[in-house]
């Protein structure tokens, strides 16, 4: 498991000596400290690397079921002829998200994470290597379905987009603060939804907001495409 965030990785940090006489909690935030030490540098380099080409990364979190992969497929369908783009999928097993991907004509890499619950900027740096990627283009990043242990992982991309569907109650922004605080916009998803909910719209927002002022709000439905165009124009006018 992942000293940071209690996930599959920490394992290889803390398996062998995680009850081990010696083990207090500042030798912890030295490993945890190193942890996310590393990550920023790998970070900071594939940033660096996508400046240097014009690409503009995404990086899409969210709790799992969301509706994250069905939004990036119309999302792709609606961006694709503007501009090239591409997909890395995190996933801890299967790759039938990115296969969904591939289905839009679109180039897609798919990562599987075993145990751990987020991706990490080496996993994504190796990626970035296998992708045939072209300069100002797009790349969008679909995390593992967590609202934890993502917030603390830069990837290297410009901005995360965190997609709350209206199926998993109001109340989430206030439970998992660290991730919409981290975020640059909310997509409020399967809106479709709402006649079958009891679901309050207006609070979930201010829920939001109160966490982190400065995000946007988009409502957004897969399904019907509510707010699809909104979300495209978000994503152009951050392209350009």
């Amino acid at each position: 498991m992942c000293a940071v965030c209690g996930c599959g990785e920490k394992k290889s940090y803390l398996g062998k000596f995680g009850h081990a006489p010696g083990m207090n909690a500042s030798r912890m935030i030295r490993i945890e400290r190193d942890i996310l030490g590393r990550n920023d540098a790998r970070a900071r380099e594939n940033r660096s690397h996508l400046d240097e080409r014009g690409i503009f990364a995404l990086n899409l979190v969210s709790s799992p079921g969301s509706g994250k992969t069905s939004l990036l497929v119309r999302t792709i369908e609606a961006l694709k002829e503007r501009v090239p783009i591409a997909v890395i999928e995190g996933d801890q097993q299967t790759s039938n998200d990115a296969e969904r991907i591939r289905k839009t004509g679109i180039q897609a890499i798919q990562i599987n994470t075993g145990k751990g619950c987020h991706l990490d900027a080496h996993m994504v740096g190796d990626a970035l290597k296998k992708l045939d990627l072209m300069d100002r283009s797009l790349l969008l990043i679909e995390n593992v379905g967590n609202l934890v242990c993502p917030a603390s992982f830069d990837l290297g991309e410009h901005r995360k987009v965190v997609v709350l569907s209206v199926t998993e109650g109001e109340d989430k922004p206030l439970k998992y603060p660290d991730m919409f605080m981290a975020s640059s916009l909310m997509l409020l998803n399967k809106t479709d939804l709402l006649p079958y909910l009891e679901f309050d719209t207006g609070q979930c927002i201010a829920n939001a907001l109160e966490i982190n002022p400065d995000m946007g709000v988009i409502r957004t439905s897969a399904k019907n495409c509510d707010g699809l165009s909104e979300w495209v124009s978000w994503i152009a006018e951050k392209l350009a």
